[in-house]
């Protein structure tokens, strides 16, 4: 007989921003929130970006009632929070369907799509171009 594992109310979503992607799970527990095996003021220290990540759980008063733990790849400090913050707003709507409305009218299930465009040849940047000369 083979045993099975004991199921648990963890919710998996993805979240991407930039280049960076966030696999989040929450589960109900005490707000504690995990990042890459690091506690989130070691991970993301300043004030700024640790309040963007708590916006989906403020806006919904699901502060301190979800247990949050992330992996997050790729891009820099503020595409991680933002893919943090993506991850979370859906993994919440996985959890309840009802506060889809809410988080969808603050913006936060859309997946900002900019990225930085790419250096193409013949030129210094994306856009800059080498000064022209007539002579």
């Amino acid at each position: 007989m083979v045993k099975m594992a004991n199921k648990t109310e963890e919710i998996w979503a993805t979240g991407r921003r930039k280049c960076a992607v966030a696999r989040v799970r929450i589960k109900p527990g005490t707000g504690k929130i995990v990042i890459n095996g690091k506690a989130l003021d070691k991970y993301f220290p300043t004030e700024s970006i640790s309040g963007y990540i708590y916006q989906p759980l403020s806006v919904t008063d699901a502060q301190g009632k979800f247990d949050i733990t992330a992996n997050i790849t790729g891009g820099g400090p503020a595409g991680q929070a933002g893919a943090l913050r993506h991850g979370v707003a859906r993994a919440l709507v996985k959890y309840d369907e009802s506060l889809r409305s809410v988080l969808k009218n603050c913006g936060m299930l859309t997946r900002d799509a900019r990225v930085k465009e790419r250096k193409k040849s013949g030129q210094p940047g994306a856009r800059k171009r080498f000064q022209f000369s007539k002579r």
